[in-house]
């Protein structure tokens, strides 16, 4: 059994890209790079300018989803909730917000806003990657990336970052 991993998204790394972002339509020219202590275990292009972290409820046992953009700034912002259970977003998240059903081709079935009156804004973003939780990370036109299969017992740790493409 692998032992919970941490995983920090760090977008802190965006002063290279020029600056940050010009604004959230803009395409970056980045990737997002998966390192631990042995170095880069994975790289996912970046095609857009969002990403999303879904995971298993370990409360409810179905399947969530967190979904940010990027921030002109160089931060990420968590800009929707998407859950297959409609408990998850009203009892779980307790978002203020009325759920809606998600839209044809969606992977989860209902979707919200998060709290507007407690924005999540963030530089870095740490999250445990164990095999419960099973947590993936969703780039359009990639993949998904499993993220508890790329560490094991002896380095649960993983680092998130994004880097310029050359």
């Amino acid at each position: 059994m692998r032992k919970p991993a941490a995983v920090v998204v760090s977008l802190a790394c965006l002063g290279m890209l020029g600056g940050g972002f010009a604004s959230a339509s803009a395409q970056p020219d980045a990737s997002i790079s998966i390192t631990n202590d042995d170095g880069e275990l994975a790289s996912v292009p970046l095609t857009g300018t969002s990403f999303s972290v879904s995971y298993r409820n370990s409360l409810y046992g179905t399947r969530a989803e967190e979904r940010y953009v990027l921030g002109p700034d160089g931060t990420f912002v968590l800009d929707q909730i998407a859950a297959d259970q409609l408990a998850v977003l009203e009892e779980y998240y307790a978002v203020p917000g009325v759920p809606s059903a998600a839209g044809e081709g969606d992977r989860r079935q209902w979707v919200v806003e998060p709290d507007p009156a407690r924005p999540a804004v963030f530089e870095e973003l740490s999250i445990a990657a164990t095999d419960l939780g099973q947590r993936t990370l969703h780039v359009q036109g990639a993949p998904p990336l499993e993220l508890w299969s790329l560490v094991d017992d002896d380095n649960p740790f993983v680092e998130l970052h994004l880097k310029e493409r050359p």
